[in-house]
């Protein structure tokens, strides 16, 4: 049974972009859609033996800071889209809001206090995402298709009709996609469209769970003449994606910084947002600071997004990565941008690393780490390993300098303790990044220095 609680306080917003205020008998209760200084009554939902959690019912004082979302489809009502959470936020305090979130994570998980907080990488808050994957449900008993992101908390397709989150071009495709998925054959077999988009692409990947007939090849073909884009298919896992056409324009992304271009799949993690992506990326090198003569280590390379930028600086960079087939892909970019020479690859499983295998890729003057939501734990420890015991690796000296960058503030501060509480680093700066503006997910860069 739900209740309506007496007016609350918020006092903070929570990392899920909950407001949290405190009741009269002193528990948490956490308001989906309520800011940091208003005055609220909420419907309480759930709860627990320590917290509550409702959504915003009433505003009794309202934030300076509360602004009208941008996108018809955001809110707390029924069938609201779940993409974002913080539209009702000004931007400018969603990124501080951020910030703060990194640097509690780094005492409070880590013990760890940056010497500078640097300024935020922020940048255009509206069509900067170039990568999304849309659900797509055809509702036989409505005759109609839906495309989109789920509702918020439920696993129902919104039905959208725009997106201010995507490029105005995707946006304006989603209509004429519900009406060309609605008239082929195999409507109720397909489950997802991913995009992704390049400097000079947009592709569209259709997962299918059935081999396509002809009629409906043909629609795709006559929607991509139409509309510019290019069609890949999906029959089963992300491996067997392949492009419907041969010919046309390459899917790649350019770091005109570093006069480097980075050929993908759309099935390849790249990251949503090429302007923060570009930022980052020079952020992270200048903080580095390589030096002609140094050798560097990429941990968690990828397809070399920062691995190829710091090979036109460095004297040598090592690119480490957990599979052999994405290695390969990063020696073919290397390849690509005439880098080869100044880089090497390797495989590793970097869930799993010791002294004696970090002893094994050699010494290096500086070290780029870039881990998934996961973090760099095994990383981190075995270095901290080795300074506490030298001779769990004879001869390996530690990098002067790291830089790692961040999409868990939580396990960023994990691995950011042992690093300086056991390794004998210190952290000499960290800032947010706000890769997914809108959004409630947090990425962050850091450096140590021994």
């Amino acid at each position: 049974m739900t209740q309506t609680t007496d007016w609350l306080k918020v006092e903070s917003l929570e990392l899920e972009a909950q407001g949290v205020a405190h009741n009269a008998e002193g528990k948490v209760v956490f308001i989906d859609g309520a800011l940091p200084g208003e005055v609220v009554k909420a419907q309480i939902a759930r709860r627990k033996n320590n917290w509550e959690q409702g959504q915003l019912t009433e505003i009794k004082k309202e934030s300076p800071l509360r602004v009208t979302p941008g996108c018809p489809h955001f809110g707390l009502h029924a069938g609201a889209c779940g993409g974002c959470k913080m539209q009702h936020l000004q931007a400018g305090a969603q990124v501080a809001v951020k910030q703060r979130v990194v640097e509690d994570n780094l005492w409070h998980l880590g013990k760890v206090k940056p010497d500078v907080l640097l300024r935020p990488i922020e940048g255009p808050t509206w069509g900067y995402r170039y990568r999304a994957r849309f659900s797509v449900r055809y509702v036989a008993k409505k005759g109609e298709v839906l495309i989109g992101f789920h509702e918020r908390k439920s696993r129902y397709v919104a039905d959208m009709q725009v997106c201010k989150v995507v490029p105005r071009v995707v946006s304006d495709l989603l209509m004429p996609l519900r009406a060309l998925i609605a008239s082929m054959a195999e409507r109720d077999r397909l489950p997802q469209i991913e995009l992704a988009m390049g400097d000079d692409v947009i592709a569209l990947v259709l997962r299918h769970l059935n081999p396509l007939p002809a009629g409906d090849v043909a629609l795709l073909r006559a929607f991509a003449a139409e509309h510019g884009v290019q069609w890949w298919l999906q029959p089963k896992g992300p491996d067997t994606v392949k492009l419907l056409d041969e010919g046309g324009p390459q899917l790649a992304y350019r770091l005109p910084e570093f006069g480097v271009v980075m050929p993908f799949k759309p099935t390849d993690f790249t990251q949503v947002n090429p302007h923060i992506n570009a930022a980052l990326v020079g952020r992270a090198l200048r903080l580095l600071a390589v030096q002609p003569g140094d050798r560097v280590i990429d941990w968690f390379c990828g397809l070399g997004n920062f691995t190829l930028p710091l090979a036109t600086q460095a004297r040598e960079v090592l690119g480490i990565e957990g599979s052999e087939a994405l290695v390969q892909r990063s020696r073919e970019n290397a390849i690509v941008n005439g880098l080869a020479h100044k880089t090497s690859f390797v495989a590793r499983n970097l869930f799993e690393m010791t002294p004696e295998l970090l002893a094994a890729d050699g010494s290096a003057d500086r070290w780029l780490i870039d881990p998934p939501r996961e973090g760099a734990f095994a990383l981190a420890k075995a270095v901290a390993d080795i300074a506490q015991d030298p001779s769990l690796a004879p001869g390996w000296v530690a990098p002067r300098r790291i830089v790692y960058v961040s999409c868990n503030p939580a396990t960023l501060a994990r691995d950011a303790g042992l690093l300086v509480n056991l390794a004998g680093y210190r952290c000499t700066a960290a800032s947010a990044v706000n890769m997914f503006p809108h959004t409630a997910h947090v990425e962050s860069i850091a450096v140590f220095e021994r």
